[in-house]
């Protein structure tokens, strides 16, 4: 497909509608690359690509599910068993996160995490174009440092996305979007006043 039809064709497929085949080896690897071609000031290629199967997936659960008890201590044995499980929707997981250079003259720590989000969305995008569905899934364990260390990320870093990847059992449907127009504004020159907060 034609990159223009492939970026508008795209929606994200639920994670239990995700089933094997994932891409693997070669394929993975093109899917990967794609994420390379992120706009990147400086060079700095924060982009990182965590790659998450098989048995590999359960430990994640069991981590996630360890940040929960750490952080609520009243979370229910029903909570952390369906924490312990969400991993397991789809056949891979890839978690992409930002290797966060501190105090860059140049480039703050926004726009290299800025890079990274602009990485996950070729990858999604390629996979999609691939034949493949996927899902950028978050939520506060993202963000935790019980996770983040557990996969051995700095606390520096940050995660972008755990992209769920994997051939949809169902074909997506296609959601509405709303007109362009209402997205679009045009400069003149003419000096304006800061909108106030709503």
């Amino acid at each position: 497909m034609d990159a223009i039809e492939a970026l508008m064709s795209r929606n994200s497929v639920p994670a239990r509608l995700l089933q094997e085949p994932a891409p693997e080896g070669r394929e993975l690897e093109e899917i990967l690359e794609t994420g390379m071609r992120a706009p990147d000031h400086a060079a700095l290629r924060p982009w990182r690509f965590l790659v998450i199967r098989d048995e590999a997936r359960k430990k994640l659960g069991d981590i996630m599910a360890d940040a929960m008890a750490l952080n609520d201590t009243t979370a229910s044995e029903e909570r952390l068993e369906s924490q312990r499980e969400k991993p397991l929707r789809s056949p891979l997981i890839i978690a992409i996160y930002a290797d966060v250079t501190e105090n860059h003259p140049k480039v703050p720590e926004i726009e290299q995490i800025i890079t990274a989000g602009a990485a996950a969305q070729n990858i999604i995008n390629a996979a999609h174009a691939k034949g493949y569905g996927g899902i950028m899934l978050t939520g506060p364990l993202a963000y935790d440092a019980h996770v983040k260390g557990a996969l051995g990320l700095a606390k520096k870093d940050q995660i972008i996305c755990f992209l769920y990847l994997g051939t949809p059992s169902d074909q997506p449907r296609s959601k509405p979007r709303p007109p362009i127009n209402d997205f679009i504004s045009e400069w003149t020159g003419d000096i304006r006043k800061a909108k106030a907060a709503e």
